[in-house]
C-alpha cells in the first residue's frame, strides 16, 4: 500500500536541507521506492513530504540511509517530528 511520510525538522533551514539531501540522495534522484518528494520552509523549521510505494520502503530508507547518515555536517541535527499514513487518495496534475 502507498505510504505517506512527513518529517518536520524544527529550526532547520533550506541550506541545511540541501546539505542533508546531497548526503542521502547522492545521485540526485529518488531512493528506491520513493514516488514523490516535496520540501520547503515553514514556520519554525523545514517540512519534507515523501510518498513511498510501501511502508517497508520508507522504513528501509529511514533506518538504513537517513538515520545512519546523521549528523551530516551543515545538515539537520536531532530528530524530526514524523507523521505517517497509508495513502487513501493520491492525485497528480
Amino acid at each position: 500500500m502507498t505510504y505517506l511520510m512527513t518529517h518536520f525538522w524544527p529550526g532547520a533551514t533550506e541550506e541545511a536541507y540541501r546539505t542533508q539531501l546531497a548526503a542521502v540522495h547522492p545521485d540526485g534522484g529518488l531512493p528506491d521506492g520513493q514516488i514523490h518528494h516535496a520540501a520547503g520552509p515553514t514556520e519554525g523549521g523545514f517540512l519534507i513530504s515523501a510518498v513511498w510505494d510501501s511502508k517497508e520502503s520508507a522504513d528501509r530508507f529511514v533506518n538504513d540511509v537517513l538515520m545512519p547518515s546523521m549528523p551530516v555536517e551543515g545538515g539537520f541535527s536531532g530528530h524530526p517530528e514524523e507523521r505517517v499514513a497509508e495513502v487513501v487518495n493520491l492525485q497528480s496534475a
